[in-house]
């Protein structure tokens, strides 16, 4: 499947302020209130993770990419964001679904999902292997992913008040300078 890519920051802002007003999983929430509440959480839960509150502001891009893949999307949003953001942005956006599937088989996390997102891990490949665990642990980004997963959790609050996308241009913009130095 060949998605869009964006050839920069510009088009992805521009590109993600139209195509963000759909409606996400939850009524009264859009994709761009849910990816600017999981940014947020990030930014508390972890001030000097630039690269982590910015997957979280794009970590599920690929719902609006490719809407029938909903088992992709993790990695079609990181293939869409990493020649701006780099490798690490996008291993966190790819692995925010790996880290779902993790948590429901080692912490009975299952308890928290919404209903919707609880049908969502069946299509992702529900609960991991215990060889799937220890291989997801062994990797470098496995505690980002999971801080980002845990975040996306607390970021479905419809009218929540946060800050604005044109709030986060600046702080994208610093890192999307720094990463192509």
């Amino acid at each position: 499947m060949n998605l869009q890519t964006f050839a920069s920051v510009d088009a992805l802002f521009d590109w993600f302020a139209v195509a963000g007003t759909a409606q996400g999983e939850f009524v009264g929430l859009s994709h761009i209130d849910h990816g600017l509440q999981t940014a947020y959480e990030l930014r508390l839960s972890s001030p000097d993770d630039v690269e982590l509150q910015i997957a979280g502001l794009f970590h599920d891009l690929g719902h609006l990419l490719a809407p029938s893949d909903d088992a992709g999307h993790g990695r079609n949003g990181a293939d869409a964001v990493e020649a701006l953001f780099g490798s690490r942005v996008a291993k966190m956006v790819a692995w925010h679904v790996p880290a779902k599937r993790y948590l429901v088989a080692r912490e009975g996390y299952d308890n928290q999902l919404s209903p919707l997102s609880r049908l969502t891990l069946m299509r992702q490949g529900g609960p991991m292997s215990s060889a799937e665990a220890a291989k997801f642990l062994a990797s470098e980004h496995a505690s980002s992913a999971i801080a980002l997963r845990l975040a996306d959790d607390h970021a479905k609050q419809p009218g929540r008040v946060v800050p604005t996308l044109a709030d986060w241009r600046h702080i994208v913009d610093s890192h999307h300078l720094t990463t192509r130095r």
